[in-house]
C-alpha cells in the first residue's frame, strides 16, 4: 500500500519499471518526463551504479482526483537493468504498489526476457509480495525496430512467453517514438489505484 503522509494530506504510490538491461525502462521515463514536464514537481533523479544506473522521479496524475481526502502522487522508478545490480533491484523494488515489466521484443533477447520476469518474481517473493496480487502491466518494446529490418517476436509469442500464466494487459511499444508509452502507464496507474481504494476500504 502506497506511504501515507498524514501532514502534507497525501499519498505516495510507488510504481516500478522492471525489465532485461537495455530493453527501455531509462526510454519509458525519459519519454514520460519530457511530455508531462508540468506535472513533474521534481527533477529526474539518475543514481549511477557502474555503467547502469537507476531512475526515479514524482509523477502528478491531474485527472485521478483525491482518495479520502488526500491527494496522489506516484513516483516513477527504474531499477538496473544489468543482473548483477540484483541487490539494487531487490532494494528498489522494496515498498512497490505497481509495475511495468519492460520486455525486449528483438528474437535474441526472448530468454533475457524469461530470466528477468522470473527474477522479478523471485525478488518479490523474497519480500512476501505475490505477484499475481500487485498491480502489473507487460510492455513489449522497441516495435520501432521492425522498420530497420530487425527481426522481432511477434505479440502472440511474447504472451506466450510472459503472459500465459499472468494474464495481465500487455502492451505492444516503442519507447523511442513514444508510442503505447503513455497508454502503458495510464494502464499501471489505473490498476494500481484500483489495488490502492480496495485496501482503503
Amino acid at each position: 500500500m502506497g506511504f501515507v503522509n498524514v501532514k502534507k494530506q497525501e499519498v505516495l504510490v510507488k510504481l516500478v519499471y522492471y525489465g532485461p538491461g537495455r530493453g527501455g525502462k531509462t526510454t519509458n521515463l525519459d519519454y514520460i518526463n519530457n511530455k508531462f514536464k508540468e506535472r513533474i514537481k521534481t527533477d529526474m533523479v539518475s543514481i549511477k551504479t557502474h555503467g547502469d544506473r537507476t531512475l526515479f522521479f514524482d509523477f502528478l496524475p491531474v485527472d485521478i482526483g483525491k482518495i479520502k481526502g488526500f491527494d496522489i502522487k506516484i513516483q516513477l522508478y527504474t531499477v538496473p537493468g544489468q543482473v548483477k545490480y540484483n541487490a539494487t533491484r531487490k532494494l528498489v523494488l522494496k515498498g512497490v504498489d505497481g509495475l511495468v515489466f519492460v520486455a525486449d521484443s528483438q528474437v535474441e533477447m526472448r530468454e533475457k526476457n524469461v530470466i528477468a520476469l522470473n527474477q522479478m518474481k523471485e525478488n518479490l517473493a523474497a519480500m512476501n509480495k505475490d505477484i499475481s496480487k500487485i498491480p502489473l502491466v507487460l510492455q513489449y518494446n522497441k516495435l520501432d525496430l521492425a522498420e530497420e529490418g530487425i527481426e522481432l517476436l511477434d505479440f502472440d509469442t511474447m504472451e506466450a512467453d510472459l503472459n500465459s500464466e499472468l494474464k495481465v494487459p500487455a502492451f505492444q511499444a516503442s519507447a523511442v517514438t513514444g508510442y503505447n508509452v503513455v497508454n502503458t502507464l495510464k494502464k499501471a496507474i489505473s490498476l494500481t489505484m484500483v489495488s490502492f481504494k480496495k485496501e482503503l476500504l
